[in-house]
């Protein structure tokens, strides 16, 4: 029996777009929680690749390009021995040299970068000559090595500068990207633009030997 005033087509068709809604915002709500934890998983994933580690010298991460790789191996010809590059972001320089005969050591703030170095050297088996350590540059004594590598910024080079020439022994080579040394004399000059990078042989790079204590070693 009908209840008077009532329309009951009108309750049954109210409920059923009711119940439909609920499953539509139920969908709604899961794939905006999906959404915005994927860019915020994106966000945390990409930071350390894209920012720049704090520290008095500000070095963002900016990858290597391939000539540039070619360029810094080629400025060692016949060279062996250890290697050390100052920033080595995501390790492709480190592996390269690696590659070629080097004992190569990266050094890196980043903390990220410096794990995802060491995966990519396990992964090609390059564990034993490719290292990676998470160290202030400022803070490492590198007179161990015969070979230094540096993607710098300008105003971190003069202050370098000083600290490699202190700590490098005679005959060390150093090969500096993207930007030169301010008082050093390169010996070779390979490529051009942002590829382009200089070669320093210690001592003959200094245009005033009294600077340092290279001359004693």
């Amino acid at each position: 029996m009908n209840t008077p005033g009532v329309d009951l087509g009108s309750i049954i068709t109210e409920s059923a777009e009711t119940n439909n809604e609920k499953p539509r915002s139920i969908w709604g709500l899961t794939a905006l929680g999906v959404t915005a934890g994927a860019v915020v998983a994106l966000c945390i994933g990409a930071a350390p690749f894209i920012s720049p580690a704090l520290r008095k010298f500000c070095l963002p991460f900016i990858p290597a390009t391939e000539v540039q790789v070619r360029n810094v191996i080629s400025a060692l010809p016949h060279r062996g021995g250890k290697l050390a590059d100052i920033g080595s972001g995501d390790g492709r320089i480190v592996i390269e040299a690696a590659r070629n005969g080097f004992i190569a050591s990266g050094y890196e703030l980043n903390p990220w970068l410096v794990f995802y170095s060491k995966v990519k050297a396990f992964r090609l088996g390059l564990s034993s000559k490719a290292t990676f350590v998470r160290r202030d540059l400022w803070k490492t004594d590198f007179q161990k090595y015969e070979n230094v590598v540096i993607f710098g910024v300008d105003q971190m080079m003069p202050r370098l500068e000083e600290k490699l020439a202190q700590e490098l022994h005679l005959g060390s080579h150093v090969v500096a990207c993207r930007f030169r040394f301010p008082n050093w004399k390169p010996v070779k000059v390979i490529g051009h633009g942002i590829d382009k990078v200089w070669l320093y042989n210690i001592p003959q790079s200094f245009t005033d030997l009294s600077v340092g204590k290279s001359t004693n070693h």
